[in-house]
């Protein structure tokens, strides 16, 4: 199993989870293709050893166990293995500093998705 990033983390791109993951498996998408590939962070599922360390890190609450996706993200966990098949167009994401989020701002994006 593998943790899924979701779209909550759609232009948020709040790095806390990189920071925590001890096998640099979360990417950031460099390519063209950003129809395909939103801008969001990714987990390599090839990679992800399954460790938790990103889920509890993530202010945006955007990274669930892949079993525990919630249904409204199902395509996500499609989007985060899609990322094997155009590997050259990812890299490995560096921490950046980041502003938390509010409670306020953390709802109002789930709402926009749909949570």
């Amino acid at each position: 199993m593998t943790y899924v990033v979701t779209r909550l983390c759609r232009d948020c791109l709040d790095t806390a989870c990189v920071g925590v993951c001890p096998v640099s498996c979360i990417y950031r998408y460099v390519g063209d293709d950003t129809e395909k590939y939103p801008n969001q962070l990714y987990i390599h599922p090839g990679e992800c050893v399954d460790c938790n360390a990103c889920e509890p890190a993530c202010p945006w609450e955007a990274i669930f166990p892949e079993d525990d996706v919630p249904a409204v993200f199902a395509e996500d966990t499609a989007l985060n293995y899609a990322m094997e098949d155009d590997e050259d167009d990812f890299e490995v994401c560096d921490e950046e500093e980041h502003e938390q989020p509010t409670p306020e701002a953390i709802e109002t994006n789930k709402r926009k998705w749909g949570v």
